[in-house]
């Protein structure tokens, strides 16, 4: 028998994480949760069962980039909130954020408040920064439709949401691009999609094809409303990293597969202390 040789397998143009550009240059952040299920519907499950049923994307996005910054695939709970909220302040180096925005589920404000603390003398809680500012979208629903949107603040005060207001992408309290982001991802990721018969059936596969669809789309899937004019009737393409300062072109899908990984940013799970 013979081995017959192959060409090589192409490398990126920048192969070493020295010039890696993290962290994104993320000003503003939204947080949300998709809903899809494993297996069978979550009445269906024992209630011990734990890797079917009910199955979230807890998603941290940054809307003036459209960058997936953080994703957490699991049951809808606190911890699995604060482990969303402790990756997006990892993946941001625990910088200044101008504004976090969310729906009103709490677990968000627990995290945050908890996550951001900064510590006093002697180990005591000093609360959280004076630069964060965190609201809650409240929509009122008659028949099952949206009649009105209330901002509700949380962290912060008013004079600082309004200065983070005049910064932000839309001027306004929202989550309408996770929520966009949401709808792309059912699109384009076919297990998400409702009313079908493509539902995931396994656990860890649909895990990491959640993983897949959502961190490939920040490099490789260029977004219309993100492109550059260039003159006229000519655009740059521009992907969420491209946008965010971190790649410099659209990249293939074997190149972002192909690239070395950073273990910097392969967070463990959180442990409160």
């Amino acid at each position: 028998m013979f081995a017959t040789p192959s060409r090589p397998a192409p490398t990126p143009d920048r192969p070493t994480t020295n010039s890696w550009l993290f962290p994104p240059a993320t000003q503003e952040a939204q947080f949300d949760e998709k809903w899809s299920f494993v297996a069978k519907k979550q009445k269906q499950c024992a209630a011990t069962a734990t890797r079917c049923g009910d199955c979230w994307d807890h998603v941290a996005l940054d809307p003036e980039h459209r960058l997936v910054v953080s994703v957490v695939v699991g049951k809808r709970t606190e911890d699995n909130a604060r482990q969303l909220v402790y990756e997006f302040r990892e993946r941001t180096d625990g910088r200044f954020i101008n504004l976090m925005t969310s729906d009103e589920y709490s677990a968000y404000a627990a995290a945050i408040g908890e996550l951001y603390d900064e510590t006093g003398p002697g180990g005591s809680s000093g609360g959280v920064p004076e630069w964060l500012v965190y609201a809650t979208v409240h929509k009122t629903r008659e028949n099952n439709r949206v009649v009105k949107v209330d901002a509700r603040l949380v962290f912060g005060t008013l004079a600082g949401l309004a200065a983070a207001l005049v910064c932000a992408v839309l001027g306004m309290v929202n989550t309408v691009f996770v929520e966009r982001s949401n709808g792309t991802d059912r699109h384009r990721n076919g297990r998400k999609a409702r009313k079908t018969y493509r539902f995931s059936k396994d656990w860890a596969v649909h895990e990491a094809m959640t993983y897949f669809t959502l961190y490939s789309a920040n490099f490789c899937w260029a977004v219309r409303t993100l492109r550059e004019k260039m003159g006229p009737q000519r655009y740059r393409q521009r992907t969420p990293a491209m946008a965010a300062g971190l790649a410099d072109h659209v990249w293939r899908l074997e190149e972002w597969l192909l690239f070395p990984s950073n273990n910097r940013y392969k967070l463990p799970i959180y442990q409160p202390n």
